[in-house]
């Protein structure tokens, strides 16, 4: 018999059962309140056409959906190694958790990963290290070309762009707080400079996406008078305009109206409780030399402060037509902002997360050896963002030439992520990535704060540990030489040898 027929066969013997009992006892009748509910469900079940499973298996068939609910919790606390979890392994978010709460963060017993796998990467260290204390201590960068007024001296890791809306007021709260105690920056992401970006007092780098979120006119185009208002306060150091993200290039940013409260409306300008879509390009510029007009037209509406823009290379051919262009105009961005096809977002279509973008240490590779070929890297800093979750991660992005590194996934995890997948959704437990403010009042700012800046110390200096170990004094001396790359069970190459420089 199958199982349909079985709860059918159940449901009537049940019922009649109780009711030739209630007859003689009447008491029996409290019975239903048990047996009628799983009766109506399974009726219900059977009666519906949208799901088979429901249909062929009344009742016990929504066993299969529950367990699908917790499948991700179950992945990840029971089933998943050290190392296998994606996006970011149970190694490093523990690392990431232990160093935000300032506790040990040494491993015992050796390394977990298996050294011999094809990938595999280390760093080549020298049989003659530096002290700790001979190598630089909170590394700086500064950015600025020679048309900045304003230069900027950032540090070696920053947090990389999240915008109020795919995040909560106190997660974003908390991130400029901590920016602030620990002495970094802050990217704002597209979606505006809210009060709480601005509340928290930390350095900002104020980004300006396709949509012009913050900066826009009603239909949707560049505004410079509310560009200028907002680009000219003290707390904006850098900005940065957006031409496409890792984890979707070519698509645009994505706000679910579930998450688009009247007051994030009013920040950026749109119809509140609406899917906001940015636009995949933008309207002020539509080629090379657009854009970097663009780029100085906002130098001088800032009042010369470092400006540049970020992407996710795909077609190599354009971004030499930019450098072509830089060339030919003699406008130079101060900074790039390079984003790996592998970067984390709140929500995308999983064909633009998995297919489309180079990852970056392809893109950023490129995007370098470019900018060395026309002489232009001494000129434009270079900023890489991209799986960023400990101080190799740093290095191995320095050795390919980028000059400072921003994290995102690795700074929400610092303020009490836990990576159980429903950014997208408006219902992250930990009240990080949500507008629900019931959920949103488990974060609390003053302790969050303290642990992304604690986070940001104590991987700079166990960048630093590392540098030592490698001989080096600081990170201008890192080469593409001093990382080595797994090809085969006993091959291994240098970065040097498997991105050559030109």
């Amino acid at each position: 018999m199958k199982p349909r027929e079985i709860f059918i066969a159940f449901a009537t013997f049940t019922l009649l059962t109780i009711g030739i009992v209630s007859i003689f006892w009447k008491p029996v009748l409290w019975s239903l309140i048990v047996f009628l509910p799983i009766i109506i469900i399974g009726v219900y079940d059977i009666i519906q056409r949208k799901h088979a499973i429901k249909n062929n298996f009344p009742v016990i068939g929504r066993l299969r959906y529950l367990l699908e609910t917790f499948r991700p919790e179950i992945q990840q606390y029971f089933v998943e190694t050290e190392t296998e979890g994606t996006p970011i392994n149970r190694m490093f978010r523990s690392l990431i958790y232990s160093r935000a709460k300032n506790q040990n963060d040494t491993t015992p017993f050796g390394t977990k990963s298996d050294v011999y796998r094809v990938g595999y990467e280390c760093m080549a260290h020298s049989m003659y290290p530096k002290h700790h204390d001979e190598v630089e201590q909170n590394p700086r960068v500064l950015f600025g070309g020679k048309e900045c007024k304003q230069p900027y001296s950032a540090s070696i890791l920053n947090i990389s762009a999240m915008s109020f809306g795919s995040l909560s007021k106190n997660a974003i709260l908390a991130l400029s707080k901590g920016a602030k105690l620990g002495g970094f920056a802050h990217n704002t992401g597209e979606g505006g400079l809210s009060p709480y970006h601005l509340e928290g007092g930390g350095d900002l780098i104020w980004q300006i996406g396709a949509g012009y979120f913050g900066c826009r006119t009603k239909d949707g185009n560049f505004c410079q008078d509310t560009f200028q208002k907002n680009a000219i306060k003290d707390n904006v150091k850098m900005i940065e305009i957006k031409l496409s993200q890792g984890a979707k290039p070519g698509h645009g940013g994505i706000l679910p109206a579930a998450k688009n409260t009247e007051e994030i409306a009013k920040i950026r300008h749109v119809e509140p409780h609406t899917d906001i879509l940015s636009p995949p390009y933008h309207t002020a510029f539509n080629n090379a030399e657009g854009l970097l007009y663009f780029v100085k037209q906002l130098r001088e509406l800032s009042g010369g402060k470092p400006i540049g823009f970020k992407l996710c290379v795909g077609s190599e051919d354009e971004f030499i037509e930019v450098c072509e262009a830089m060339k030919k105009t003699q406008i130079l961005p101060d900074f790039i902002t390079v984003d790996g096809g592998e970067g984390g977002t709140g929500a995308a279509p999983i064909e633009f997360t998995n297919s489309i973008g180079l990852p970056i240490r392809e893109g950023l590779s490129f995007v370098v050896d470019s900018l060395i070929r026309y002489n232009f890297k001494e000129n434009v800093r270079v900023i890489a963002s991209g799986r960023v979750f400990s101080a190799f991660h740093i290095i191995r992005l320095i050795a390919l030439g980028a000059d400072t590194v921003n994290s995102a996934r690795a700074m929400m995890m610092a303020i009490g992520c836990i990576q159980v997948l429903q950014c997208n959704t408006n219902t992250c437990p930990t009240g990080v990535a949500t507008q629900d403010k019931s959920l949103m009042k488990g974060l609390d700012v003053n302790d969050k704060y303290v642990r992304v800046a604690n986070f940001h110390k104590k991987t700079v200096d166990s960048y630093s540990e590392m540098i030592a170990a490698a001989g080096l004094s600081n990170g201008d001396e890192i080469q593409r030489k001093h990382i080595l790359h797994r090809l085969g069970p006993n091959k291994m190459v240098t970065y040097k040898e498997l991105y050559p420089e030109f």
